[in-house]
């Protein structure tokens, strides 16, 4: 991770300098060691604490080289646990900014950590870091999803169901490889093949977001065919392929057309 923290190593501080900056620092600090320490303190909290006392800086007025050092003395943990702290707070700030700017529920975040911990989406650590380095699609898909939602006149749209959307998107952006580089084939005829598939694939990536409109994203695959039946009985489209398309545009992996479409 590219952090700024390690080109700035401070001289240990000095009693009586530059005490108010000690002074907030062990204040922020205390905060972010009651997060740690209380087993009940949710993700977001934590994460919330970890963002303000990293772009803060706080290891600085208290005499550390860095974020990782900082955590090693006040805390106990290893250089490892401690970026992954941060890997924590990004990825929920990147799902909080998405969530906020598309829906009503915004709590506009503050210097209060309690603020951008308001909506608590009760993702795991494990899920947050496995998606921090992702957690651009993770926002892009809330942010579509919560469109397609309210764009069906479901607005305004209430916790629980950004809360499912925002969980959803997380799994599906887990559990879905990254796309591999796009690599040219220098054998005309492959090339060609390559660009009919990538033509039907993106029709039928436009056919799954028609589909999303009628059976969101947070419905099951079950519950969004009871949906969906009747209306592919008036178009004529068979209803597995809807259904793919549909998995197709949730999850952006092309296997979900495997068996039906491709």
């Amino acid at each position: 991770m590219d952090d700024q923290d390690q080109g700035h190593v401070a001289e240990p501080a000095q009693p009586g300098c530059d005490l108010p900056g000690v002074v907030r620092a062990r204040e922020m600090t205390a905060g972010l060691r009651a997060a740690m320490d209380d087993v009940v303190c949710s993700v977001a909290t934590l994460a919330a604490r970890v963002r303000e006392a990293h772009a803060a800086r706080v290891w600085l007025p208290l005499g550390h080289s860095s974020w990782a050092s900082y955590c090693g003395a006040e805390f106990g943990i290893s250089r490892a646990q401690a970026y992954r702290l941060l890997d924590v707070a990004h990825a929920l700030a990147a799902i909080h900014d998405a969530v906020t700017a598309s829906t009503d529920l915004s709590r506009t975040r503050d210097t209060d950590p309690a603020a951008e911990a308001a909506l608590d989406f009760g993702l795991s650590q494990r899920a947050l870091i496995d998606v921090c380095a992702r957690r651009g699609d993770v926002a892009q898909l809330i942010t579509r999803r919560l469109a397609t939602l309210t764009h069906n006149g479901q607005e305004p749209l209430d916790e629980p169901t950004v809360r499912a959307v925002v969980r959803q998107a997380v799994h599906d952006v887990r559990t879905t490889p990254p796309p591999p580089p796009a690599c040219p084939s220098a054998d005309p005829a492959l090339a060609a093949l390559r660009a009919v598939v990538d033509d039907l694939a993106a029709s039928t990536y436009a056919i799954g977001e028609l589909m999303l409109e009628a059976a969101p994203a947070h419905l099951s695959d079950t519950a969004a065919a009871h949906v969906l039946a009747p209306l592919c009985e008036q178009i004529g489209e068979p209803l597995d392929h809807a259904l793919a398309a549909r998995r197709y545009a949730i999850s952006g992996d092309r296997r979900a057309l495997h068996g039906t479409v491709l």
